[in-house]
């Protein structure tokens, strides 16, 4: 009864917030689109270049708005909510540009307000206000834990950690466990023991050799603030999940402390950001779980299935509006495409569409649209033919940051050089079992394809334009014009 009478608070919560929402929304048309990612996928770099194109301009002949000349200009206004930090566009430009790094990765939730002004298609001036959420994705993946109990998330990870190659990175943990005895008395120490070791073993599970994505408790791997709290400190144990924990036990302390980090963490981020999207762009680095194999495509398959099961899927309507909230355009994007001939784009995009494509089934029949593109947001190399032992080879030409490796050579972060990318299977069926799970490469293209790649300095642009430079790009307007080409009709 107690549990029944909470959701209907929060059901309560939720219909009053949106209300207001929508009165706003008559007087100020607005979108509030979410930008996640999944592990160094490049969310800040896509936000910048996002807002850099709608006020700098550029050529994006996708976007209709903006290619036609409809789009009059955007400029930056102050955001509505006081709490949240600001998105710090002017300093991640800076680097971009004068610096020629990648920004730092935000490991919280931060805001920009970015208000449009427009023509419509029937020549009335119009403004949109688009309010960008930028948020960890690791953040998003905590969501499923609102409808699960500590025991079904203890028995799910254990599971998981089970496997390889979680296995071998989750040895540590497990030896720990294996001397945890749930019905015991509490122990601080050995929870404090355990909290630290299964946080030792998410953080191997995330590392390039291994790329996996499904990794919550989110907060464990980007702590901030919470660093060290009770609801940080605990970890599955291996209980019955029909079971009940005793009082006092160490199973009665894991499951209090599992349920507060939901009340103290996830459900404030689900009620005060996440239920009040309109629109949802995913950023997947698949090209990095292609490196690490089979295992971390399977993973990252099932994590984008979790992905779109944490959304209220479905077209809004005014009643939906008004009670309900739901997101109902969702873009996933496969970032880094310029790591990839221009041959290999639609191979990567055919790719991660097929990984998504049960899941984005369902939430198309519910009425949402689901869309998947291949994208670089800042374009850090360019195309072109190289000759090598009389063959003429399609590569790509980019500088490399300051110390990466390859072939024995570490790059100084000022060369430019030439490599030559694998190219992805033409066809990708054959990657997939008949159930849709990804079942890795042949053994032939194992031995002549290696998908790994340098990492690239931003790239070198010509400041003397007066309005200022232009940032190249691969699909970004596209992405826009999924996201929010229909509003700006």
């Amino acid at each position: 009864m107690a549990s029944r009478f909470s959701e209907l608070i929060d059901e309560a919560r939720l219909s009053a917030r949106a209300l207001l929402d929508f009165g706003d929304n008559l007087l100020h048309p607005t979108v509030r689109l979410g930008v996640t990612g999944l592990s160094r996928a490049g969310k800040t770099v896509f936000i910048t270049a996002l807002v850099h194109s709608l006020t700098r301009g550029g050529r994006f002949p996708i976007f209709e708005s903006l290619s036609t000349g409809r789009i009059a200009g955007a400029r930056l206004v102050p955001q509505p909510d006081d709490a949240v930090p600001r998105f710090a566009y002017e300093n991640h430009l800076r680097t971009l540009i004068d610096d020629r790094l990648w920004p730092n990765s935000t490991t919280d939730i931060s805001e920009l307000r970015l208000v449009i002004d427009y023509q419509r298609r029937n020549g009335a001036e119009r403004t949109l206000t688009l309010d960008i959420v930028d948020y960890p994705g690791e953040w998003l993946l905590d969501l499923p834990l609102l409808t699960k109990s500590y025991e079904q998330w203890s028995a799910e990870s254990l599971a998981l950690s089970r496997r390889e190659p979680r296995a071998r990175l989750a040895i540590a943990w497990q030896a720990h466990l294996a001397t945890m005895l749930p019905n015991a008395k509490q122990d601080e120490q050995s929870t404090l023991i355990a909290a630290k070791l299964y946080t030792d073993y998410l953080r191997a599970c995330r590392d390039d050799r291994f790329s996996m994505s499904l990794l919550p408790p989110g907060r464990f791997l980007i702590p901030g603030s919470l660093a060290n709290t009770p609801a940080l400190t605990f970890a599955p144990l291996d209980v019955p999940q029909d079971g009940h924990a005793p009082n006092g036990s160490q199973w009665a302390m894991m499951q209090r402390r599992y349920e507060a980090y939901k009340d103290i963490v996830v459900r404030p981020f689900f009620h005060d950001h996440f239920s009040r999207l309109d629109r949802q762009i995913v950023l997947v680095d698949a090209l990095a779980a292609f490196n690490a194999g089979p295992e971390a495509l399977r993973d990252l398959e099932a994590a984008l299935s979790q992905i779109l099961d944490c959304f209220r899927i479905g077209r809004s309507t005014l009643w939906s509006t008004l009670f309900r909230p739901r997101v109902d355009r969702i873009l996933f994007a496969a970032t880094k495409a310029d790591h990839l001939h221009h041959s290999s784009h639609d191979r990567l995009e055919a790719i991660l569409r097929r990984m998504v494509d049960r899941a984005a089934t369902s939430a198309t029949f519910a009425g949402a649209q689901v869309d998947v593109v291949a994208l670089a947001a800042v374009r850090a190399t360019r195309e072109a033919q190289v000759r090598r032992d009389g063959e003429t080879l399609p590569s790509i030409l980019g500088t490399p940051a300051k110390g990466e490796i390859a072939g024995g050579d570490m790059f100084d972060g000022d060369t430019e050089v030439a490599t030559f990318p694998g190219d992805l299977p033409a066809q990708v069926d054959h990657l997939f079992d008949g159930n849709d799970a990804f079942r890795g490469l042949s053994s032939a293209e194992s031995d002549v394809t290696d998908y790994r790649f340098l990492r690239f300095r931003p790239p070198l642009l010509d400041t003397a334009d007066a309005d200022g430079p232009v940032l190249p790009h691969i699909r970004l307007d596209r992405a826009l014009q999924f996201l929010v080409g229909d509003r700006l009709q």
